[in-house]
């Protein structure tokens, strides 16, 4: 069965309820609550140990919440983690490559993990290729590649078995402008036909590329709008916003 059977548009492509997550006295994520929907590239913000990577992890099936639930394309993050996992493309800050494998390896590697298998295998790795622009690539050692050549190979992984849902962990860590704008150029290609979680700590990305925001701190959501509006009531700087909503200045 096609992946995009499986999905419930009128569910949402994802639907937070209450999610909490504790470490010993700590609470990384506190009742936290939010929607995405198809065409959304969700900005998701705050400062370092906000909660925003304890958050994407919850949602992507890594670890599980102490209460509250999630669903991803209508599918429940704590009772359908394969399920969830079929729908999801997910992108961490440092993805785990084997720097002697080739993209092409890694690829078919990545395609027999998730049962990619048989006569689909070759034109799925030939596919996300093709859309992250890989192809003159494919066969040098991933640890010859730049940065921006591995983060693209990052989101063509991501990609195999065409997920409506991607979430991707500061995916412009580390890189120049240009590899920037080149993986910038990539999100908004595929952004119409798919839902983004973006995790940046970065203004001018979040503005640049988003077209919707939500600011976490201290482990809750203190502000879900747009980057503009975000812009607006910090008087046109970004960045201004965020320090008087996370510390008060």
């Amino acid at each position: 069965m096609h992946l995009r059977v499986l999905l419930r548009p009128d569910t949402g492509m994802i639907n937070v309820k209450n999610l909490r997550k504790t470490y010993g006295d700590v609470v990384a994520v506190d009742d936290i609550s939010f929607e995405a929907k198809k065409g959304d590239i969700l900005g998701f913000i705050g400062p370092n140990g906000a909660g925003k990577t304890t958050t994407l992890r919850i949602l992507s099936c890594f670890i599980e919440p102490d209460s509250g639930t999630a669903s991803i394309g209508g599918f429940d993050i704590r009772t359908q983690p394969v399920e969830v996992r079929r729908v999801l493309g997910y992108v961490s800050e440092k993805c785990p490559f084997y720097g002697e494998m080739t993209p092409r390896w890694f690829l078919k590697f990545v395609c027999d993990v998730r049962g990619i298998n048989g006569t689909r295998f070759k034109s799925e790795i030939d596919r996300v290729a093709a859309i992250s622009s890989l192809q003159g690539v494919m066969d040098r050692r991933i640890e010859t590649l730049s940065k921006g050549f591995q983060r693209r190979l990052g989101l063509a992984q991501s990609l195999l078995g065409d997920p409506p849902v991607l979430i991707l962990d500061e995916p412009m860590s580390g890189l120049d402008p240009n590899q920037k704008q080149e993986i910038i150029d990539l999100i908004r290609f595929m952004a119409a036909d798919k839902c983004f979680i973006l995790s940046t700590h970065v203004m001018e990305e979040l503005e640049t590329i988003c077209n919707r925001a939500i600011l976490i701190s201290k482990g809750k959501i203190v502000a879900d709008s747009t980057p503009q509006d975000f812009k607006e009531k910090g008087h046109g700087k970004i960045d201004a916003f965020f320090r008087k909503v996370t510390n008060g200045n």
